[in-house]
């Protein structure tokens, strides 16, 4: 027993500590290119995307970079995604809100089925402590 609470403390500190500065260093790029062919000519216009991944943005607010924007750090954020007071939807608006985000992400079911699975994970990584 003592082996598993050693191990899970260990994990919560990784988790904590490893992490800083997540937010501004890793992104995500999602890279698309347009082609529209004219009678006249042929134009391609390249768009670059770049966002935090869903685990980059869950660990930003447990670490209390979201709470100018209205959301809470640490246990009281788990209090709060346990108690569903707190949603993806919400996170990713705050990112948004922080110009960590783009707005598209706030209709993307997939990224926001992503962040609440990182939300329903922190428990977990709680539960170490």
């Amino acid at each position: 027993m003592k082996l598993v609470t050693l191990i899970n403390s260990g994990l919560l500190f990784a988790f904590i500590t490893l992490v800083p500065g997540i937010a501004g260093a890793q992104t995500a790029s999602n890279n698309s290119s347009e082609i529209a062919i004219n009678s006249n000519n042929l134009s391609i216009n390249s768009t670059s995307v770049s966002y935090l991944q869903p685990f980059n943005l869950v660990t930003f607010a447990y670490q209390g970079g979201l709470k100018q924007h209205g959301i809470p750090s640490g246990e009281t954020l788990i209090f709060k995604t346990q108690n569903r007071k707190i949603i993806a939807k919400d996170l990713v608006k705050a990112a948004v809100n922080a110009d960590k985000l783009p707005s598209q992400l706030l209709n993307d079911q997939n990224y926001l089925s992503a962040v609440n699975l990182q939300l329903n994970a922190l428990p977990d990584y709680a539960a170490a402590d």
